[in-house]
This record gives C-alpha cells, structure tokens and sequence, in this order.
C-alpha cells in the first residue's frame, strides 16, 4: 500500500522519470539546435521543400537531434544534472536495502530480467502516463501534433546511437523481447500508416504494471472480473481437506529446487481453490487466482491470457492458481507453448481444470505433481454440510447424514446450498428446515438431465400407494438401501471390493396401470430427490451406435444431477437378448450390454418398469439389485384403491359404493384413476354431486376404451332394474 511522501518506491520513480526528462530536453534542444524552428505554428502539420531536401541530406539512421552536438558548456550542465540524479537513486536503492524495502521499478527490472535499454525505454513510454505534458513534447519530438504517445522511432531517438547500433536495437522490440513477451509494454499500429510498420508502432505501458508501479495491484476493467488477489489467512476451512492434501502440498527443500507444478483435477473447484489457499498460507504469499475460461472469453488469446497471469504472479510475489485449465488444452493436452511459458515461471504455479493432463514432447526440469479432487466422499460431505451449516448459525441438522448420503455434491454446490436454503428459509420467515435443505440440493445438482428427460414432480407418498404386505416392504428397503449406501460403501468400506458403485438398480415389473410409475415417485417423495422419466423415443436409434451415446449422455448428466432415472416400457429396450442372426441382432445385443455396463459404473437410483418380466434374462436381472413383482390387484387392494384415490374435495353422492365397484370390474389402479377423473367431469357438466350413475357410465367408457366387453348386468345400480345407458 502507499505510504504517501515517504513510499521509496514513488520517490525513486520519479528520480528515474526526472532522467529520463534529461534525455527528452536534451533532444529538444538538439532539434532545435538543428534547425527545427519552435515557433513554427504549421510544424508537423506540412511538408516544404526545404523539410523534404534536408530528409533526404540526413545520413541514414540519424535523428535530427543526432545531427548536432551540444555546446561543451551545455553538454557539462547536462553530465553534472545526470551524475546528481544517479546519485540520489543510488542513494535511494541503499536506503531501500537497509529498510528493507522493496523498489517496485527495480524489483520490475529485476523480476523480468530488462537490459538498460529495455528498462530505459519503458521509461519513455511510461511518462506519458503519470504527465500529461509528455504527449506535447513528444508530438513536439515526432514531427506530428497527432503522435502523443512514442513510438518505437522516438524510442531509438531518445536512448540509441546513430546508424547500426540504432538497428540493432530494434531486436528489443521483437514480439519474445521481455518487453512485450511479459505485456509490459503493448504496442499499437500507426493509424496513418497503411501497414503495421515496426519503427511506426505506438507504444503504451500496460495499464495494469502501472496501477502496480503506482501501488496498487489492479488488473483492467476488461479483465478485473478473472483475477482476483488475495492475503489467505489460516481459517477453519482448510480442516476440510483431506490429511493426503495437506500432506502433498508442502515446500520443497533447496535441494529439490525448482518448484514443482500443481496439476489440481477433478469437479471439486471450490476445494480446489481451498487448497491453493491453504498452500499459500504454508508459502507465506499471496495468492492470484485467475479464470483462464473468463479470459479467454473475453477476447483473449490462450497464450495471452497465460502470459497475462504469470506476468501478474511475478509482480505481486503470490501463487498463481489457474483456474479453468481445460480451456487452455487442445485435445486434451496443453499447446507445447504454453507448458513452455508455464515451466519458465520461476514462482509457485497451480494448474485447476477437470481433465488431469501429462505433458508430451517437452523437456523440464521442473516436476509435475498431480492431486485429484473429486466429488467428496461421504465423510467429507458430511463435514462440508455440517461447516456451511454452522457458519450460516442454523439449528443442528439432524438429517445431515441423508443430505451426505443421497446427495453426491461438490464442496461448492454443498455451500451454495445452504445458503439457498437459508434464503428459502428467510422468505418465509423460518429457521432452515430439512424440507429448506433438501429443496436446496436438488437445485443445485446438475441441471442439463432436463433436456435428455422429462422430470416427474412426485406428488404421492406411502399412504397413497395399495401393495400387498411384501412389495411395500420391499419399495422401504429400496429407501433404506439408498439411505444408508454412503455408510455401507464408503464409511464401512464394503465398495472398495464388493460393489462396482453405490448405484442402486430396481426392477418394477407388472401389467400396465399397477402402479410402477406411482412407486417411483413414492420413493422419489420420500428420498427427496428428482425423478426422471426417460423417453425411450429420444433413446433408441437404427443408426449404429446413437443409442450408446444417448445412454451416456443421460448417464452423465444423471451423475452430477442425484436424480433417479424411471425407465418406463424398459422392455422396449430391455427386451430378452437374442440369438445373433444377423448385424442387426448383434448390434441390438451391444446396445443392452452396453447399458449394464453402463448402469454398474452408474452410482445413482435407476429404475427399470416393464410389462413383461420375462423379457428380461437371467444375465440381465443377475445385475439389479431390487426386483418389485407388482401383481395384479385383487378385490381387497382394488377397494382400497377406489377409497384412497377419490380425493376428498370432490362432492359425492350417498350412493357411492366402492365395494360393489371393486367386485364388479377387475381393473388396476391406473384405470381407476380415470374412471374416477371421469366421472368429475360428468358431475360437474350437470351441476352435480358424483353419482354411481356417472362411476358407472365412465367405468364404461374406460372399458371400451380398453377394448374390453361391457357386460350390461354390470352397469346396473344395486337395487335398479335399469343399465345406467
């Protein structure tokens, strides 16, 4: 920060500005001394034939200024002004040593390594920024009232000498030249010229070196929102890490010299950036973060915005974690020049993306160390839920191990989920409630599956559902297998050798309108997570291999999303492999085992419905872990269905007599619902209450529409002598 009048570095800034003035009012005063009239109102705005003939007399690579030698008096005041000026920025470099302080211009030409002349000419084209009177002077110098910044030609004027050291010169312009490989400098074509010409190129010091220079560390406005500076502190968020993180992230002895790259992989960002954090901390530096996506984004070439990033790390001392690294790489792997900008950084270095990447066809010295940072595992989860709880001074969770267990979130998605249940909670004027929090998690899973599948808002619970005694049993151990899958497989270890993944694969087999697709949300309501209904039209394709790689773009995104995947129809898909006759048969039997393959790996809740459970064979069934058998409802179960499915606001009639209607007609629950539905809408085209005449009539109705025969003694009302038709 600055110290007003007494910040060195400002003081020995403007010493070396007031040097560089020396040389400028030396090349006024040759320019005028060769003939370049002042008071000339029209200067640089004409060409006379006098200005063209004394052009063409000027030897080749001479300035005007060149042309003419001072006065000895002249030339002694200006050697003694000069040897005064270095004298007060020796003194000033000594006093910065025994106070321990750091001059930024000369930590600047140290860090980048600037020749004199380098360093000088950045000078030149820094005064302009810091005085408003060098635009004047070097329009003045340049011959052109438009020209108010210098140019490479002025540059050479002001610090070279005539003829072939003025040449050789140029090289410290070239594009690898430290003064633009670094973007100290940026240089802009001449406006006037037709093409970029090197000696015509206007040249101007980066807005961001100078803010520094100035102070203060603040990147352009066109780039501010990718780069962030920051001081880490210890805090309690580095307990999040795992004891291998913290123990991969330590200082290398000088005899393990250079630092090593940190290669950061994985989903887990907000951890990622956790452990920079606290690898900085460990480093006593700052840490720069930069999103290398954001940049690049922003109209930045790759090479720029890396350039850009080490640039910033080595004016600010921080550790450079590099974010969005995956937008960097082609093909996977990193352009060789860019690993080779990379490695020539002299500082700490963090690489972040999702890809881990192995550097190809590049000699190093430096190593690569790679850590992995996947979505947390349950413990991990656990404490991330109880930390973000705590901060947000929540009551005590006691679903917190559901929340861990049924939701695979990332470290960020975990805290921005409480702190959406907390504005869920605020809006409605409550403490965080587990409804607040399980609402919260499902918003931030992944979201794309919506536009693979279509998404079931679960709408029943257990007490809407009429199975027999078995079948709810088992639909429960399918809820407590889900629940409990993060303490079996990961916290007592039983997936590290038994299990491919904490998937749990289900099996609703039974004729159409049992209830399959209604215990699917059941259990969806009850583990509060989305439901996903798969379109098996959007799935199957006859072109060759489109079928795997829609399966695994809905497997996919199903993985971030902890939703269940409801495969309704499955045996459309699913159908009992065959013998291989022809190609068409072979391929259909890789599309299925593709699919269990693929359901293996998968590790959330899939369900499979079909009619037809013996289309399904014994390898198949062999890799589910639940199979639901949802018969048929007998009399018992149909009664209780017609009882529980007429919902109570609906006004019936006295007559009403279910237990007639579940004797009479054998049907599932699914067309009882429409009779029901029905038969609201008869009563309310007639003003009235629901009657067993309009039960009857869409009874009918229903059955025809099944392709089923009416039996006429069945439609009469129980003690009528008339069919309701």
């Amino acid at each position: 920060m600055l110290n007003g009048r007494h910040d060195l570095s400002l003081q020995y800034l403007q010493v070396e500005l007031t040097r560089i003035e020396l040389l400028v009012r030396r090349d006024v005063l040759r320019w005028q001394l060769a003939g370049q009239d002042p008071d000339d109102e029209f200067r640089g705005l004409h060409l006379s034939d006098a200005h063209i003939n004394a052009l063409l007399d000027r030897p080749l690579g001479t300035s005007w200024g060149q042309l003419v030698k001072l006065a000895p008096e002249e030339a002694q005041v200006f050697a003694d002004t000069m040897a005064q000026v270095n004298a007060y920025a020796r003194e000033l470099r000594q006093r910065a040593d025994t106070e321990g302080q750091i001059l930024r211009l000369e930590y600047l030409r140290s860090t980048f390594g600037l020749t004199q002349f380098e360093y000088d000419a950045f000078l030149v084209c820094l005064a302009p920024a810091l005085d408003a009177k060098y635009e004047k002077v070097y329009s003045y110098l340049q011959d052109d009232v438009t020209r108010k910044r210098p140019t490479v030609n002025l540059v050479l004027d002001l610090l070279s000498d005539p003829g072939p050291a003025r040449w050789l010169a140029l090289t410290h312009f070239a594009d690898d030249a430290p003064l633009f490989k670094y973007h100290l400098l940026e240089a802009a074509a001449d406006p006037t010229a037709g093409a970029a010409q090197l000696l015509g190129q206007v040249l101007s010091p980066d807005r961001t070196v100078v803010n520094w220079l100035l102070g203060e560390y603040k990147p352009g406005a066109d780039v501010q929102p990718y780069i962030t500076l920051t001081m880490p502190t210890p805090d309690d968020t580095h307990a999040l890490l795992t004891d291998a993180l913290r123990s991969a992230l330590v200082l290398p002895s000088e005899t393990q010299l250079p630092m090593p790259v940190f290669v950061f992989y994985g989903p887990d960002t907000m951890l990622q950036s956790t452990a920079a954090a606290f690898f900085a901390v460990r480093c006593g530096r700052p840490l720069l973060t930069v999103d290398l996506a954001g940049l690049t984004g922003a109209g930045l070439a790759p090479p720029v915005a890396l350039q850009l990033a080490l640039r910033d790390a080595r004016l600010t001392g921080a550790v450079l974690l590099l974010m969005e690294w995956d937008a960097m790489m082609t093909d996977g792997i990193p352009p060789l020049p860019l690993l080779d900008a990379l490695f020539e950084h002299p500082g700490c270095v963090i690489v972040a993306g999702e890809q881990a990447w192995h550097p190809h066809g590049l000699e190093r010295a430096r190593k690569l160390v790679w850590l992995e940072f996947p979505i947390p595992d349950f413990a991990q989860r656990r404490a991330l839920w109880q930390y973000y709880l705590s901060r947000e001074n929540a009551p005590e969770c006691p679903d917190v191990l559901d929340l861990a267990g049924q939701f695979l979130l990332t470290g960020g998605q975990i805290r921005d989920a409480v702190a959406t249940a907390r504005d869920m909670a605020a809006q409605r004027g409550q403490d965080v409630q587990r409804q607040h929090l399980f609402n919260a998690a499902r918003v931030h899973s992944n979201p794309h599956l919506s536009g693979l599948a279509r998404k079931i808002e679960p709408r029943y619970t257990w007490e809407d559902i009429i199975l027999p005694a078995d079948q709810l049993a088992l639909l429960r151990e399918i809820v407590a297998t889900v629940r409990g899958r993060a303490t079996v497989m990961e916290a007592w270890g039983v997936g590290r050798k038994l299990a491919a993944s904490n998937g749990v694969t289900t099996l609703f087999a039974g004729p159409p309108g049992t209830g399959k697709t209604m215990a699917a949300e059941v259990i969806a309501n009850d583990l509060s997570l989305d439901l996903y209904k798969i379109d098996l039209s959007t799935v199957v394709s006859k072109y060759i291999g489109e079928t795997e790689k829609n399966l695994e773009r809905i497997f996919s995104e199903a993985q971030s999303s902890n939703a269940i995947l409801f495969f309704d129809e499955a045996d459309a898909l699913f159908g009992k492999r065959s013998e291989v006759k022809d190609a068409h048969d072979r391929y259909a039997n890789i599309e299925i085992s593709y699919l269990l393959q693929r359901m293996e790996a998968y590790d959330g809740v899939t369900i499979l419905a079909t009619n037809l459970r013996a289309n399904l064979d014994e390898a198949f069934t062999r890799r589910l872990q639940f199979a639901v058998d949802i018969p048929f409802p007998e009399e018992e179960y149909r009664l209780r269905i017609w009882t529980t499915l007429f919902p109570p606001d609906v006004p019936r009639a006295d007559d009403l007599d279910f237990a007639l209607l579940a004797r009479r007609f054998k049907l599932a629950g699914g067309n009882i619902r429409n009779i029901i539905v029905a038969a609201a809408f008869l009563a309310a085209a007639t003003g009235s209450p629901v009657t067993m005449r309009h039960l009857l009539h869409a009874t009918r109705r229903e059955l025809q529409k099944m392709g089923r025969l009416v039996n006429e003694a069945d439609m009469v009302i129980q003690g009528k002598d008339k069919p309701t038709l």
